[in-house]
């Protein structure tokens, strides 16, 4: 059994900030707001701003100073839940433990809901974020290009459109819908904290691999764990007849799979020239995880 060392500490942190966050709202946009807080607040491991605020400690800049960008990063994972789980997308009822944003509010707000958390990350990140205005440009094209056609919305796209079926386009899939987004926290992390170039390409091929791990484990949980355990419907990528790890590669090939990539990012943070204690602790529990 791995020992799971999950930076709680950082989700405690970033949970205070979220809860904090004013969006300017009057009495009119109040239920906006309202429906926004619903979903992002729910709860969590926060694992992408984990993951970032992780990297930016690992080269010295303190986890307090990175909370805007950390915020915004799951702002915007937020905003891409509520609309995945929309009706003209995955229709589902479930997230977190709680109904959906769709089936509490109404469907047109939760769409709005979704817009303005999308909208609102950048701000929070050229209002709030403590950097340099060319560390914060790139930070935010880096964002950008994570959740645009090149990353989340083009992966959700090639989801939705139904291309081929091999094993290529799988991966092709996965690679922009989730793990474009976790390459994202980790360069953003380090572009924060100054890290060297030299260590952060070193960075990115472990956070590709952190990607893959992640969407395995999400593939194997939905055909082998439980509704009351994972938050949300269990089951759903095969009554979508979704293109997913374990229907291309089947169940037991998929967890060789995980627990490849999990040893092949243990390995890329090795060598690193940094703590990598709290990365680590990240890609155990991704690996262990049973929500």
């Amino acid at each position: 059994m791995l020992t799971l060392a999950y930076p709680d500490h950082l989700t405690d942190l970033l949970e205070d900030f979220l809860g904090r966050i004013d969006y300017g709202e009057d009495g009119e946009t109040s239920p906006l707001a309202e429906a926004m807080n619903y979903s992002l607040l729910a709860g969590g491991k926060r694992i992408r701003p984990v993951l970032m605020m992780s990297t930016g400690e690992m080269f010295g800049r303190p986890a307090r100073e990175l909370l805007p960008t950390a915020a915004a990063i799951e702002m915007i994972h937020t905003y891409s839940l509520i609309h995945d789980d929309l009706p003209s997308f995955d229709d589902d009822d479930l997230r977190r433990g709680m109904p959906t944003c769709h089936v509490k509010y109404g469907e047109s707000v939760a769409i709005l809901a979704g817009d303005a958390l999308f909208a609102e990350a950048y701000r929070i990140i050229c209002e709030q974020q403590e950097a340099d205005a060319a560390t914060k440009l790139a930070v935010i094209d880096e964002i950008s290009i994570a959740t645009g056609l090149k990353g989340m919305v083009g992966g959700q796209y090639l989801d939705v459109a139904g291309f081929d079926e091999g094993e290529e386009s799988v991966r092709l899939l996965h690679s922009l819908k989730t793990g474009r987004l976790i390459i994202a926290c980790v360069r953003c992390g380090a572009l924060l904290a100054e890290a060297p170039e030299k260590e952060l390409e070193k960075l990115v091929v472990f956070a590709a691999e952190l990607g893959l791990l992640f969407q395995i484990k999400d593939d194997i949980l939905d055909v082998v764990g439980e509704t009351a355990i994972l938050g949300k419907n269990a089951g759903s990528d095969e009554r979508l007849e979704k293109r997913t790890y374990v229907s291309t590669f089947g169940l037991e090939r998929s967890r060789e799979l995980a627990r490849e990539s999990r040893d092949k990012a243990l390995a890329a943070l090795g060598e690193v020239v940094a703590d990598t204690a709290g990365l680590a602790g990240i890609t155990n529990y991704i690996f262990e995880r049973q929500r």
